[in-house]
């Protein structure tokens, strides 16, 4: 199953994070994960929220640059060597993982980690066949 994410492009200056969280807070969103990565002059904010529809209009609405990709949440056992089993899974396979980050949810006692791979269809295909689990929703 792929999970919808967001990304938003920010300036890198005071208070712009802070208005990205209050227009979710505000318009009843909550978020599931997030990220941040950041260079001098901007940052690029991944969330996976439990309204995607409404976060992407609202970012839309307010004059943010937002575009929307699809990622993998996988089911990670929270025990140590629980995300190497995944990876080591993913590099036997060529599963070319291209960022990954967590989320602030767990799922049954299990971690819930979020993956952009290369090719999505692969990457999940292979995870099944593994018996890894992936989740759609949040």
């Amino acid at each position: 199953m792929k999970v919808r994410q967001i990304s938003v492009f920010l300036e890198n200056k005071n208070g712009r994070l802070a208005e990205v969280t209050r227009l979710l807070g505000e318009n009843n969103i909550n978020l599931r994960a997030v990220s941040i990565a950041d260079t001098a002059d901007f940052g690029i904010l991944r969330l996976i929220c439990d309204k995607p529809d409404a976060a992407l209009k609202l970012f839309h609405e307010n004059n943010f640059t937002a575009k929307e990709t699809d990622v993998i949440g996988v089911i990670v056992e929270d025990k140590p060597g629980g995300l190497a089993h995944v990876m080591d899974i993913c590099f036997k396979n060529n599963v070319n993982i291209e960022y990954l980050y967590s989320s602030l949810m767990s799922h049954e006692n299990n971690a819930v980690e979020i993956f952009k791979v290369e090719d999505i269809d692969h990457g999940l295909e292979i995870l099944e066949k593994n018996g890894i689990k992936a989740i759609g929703k949040f």
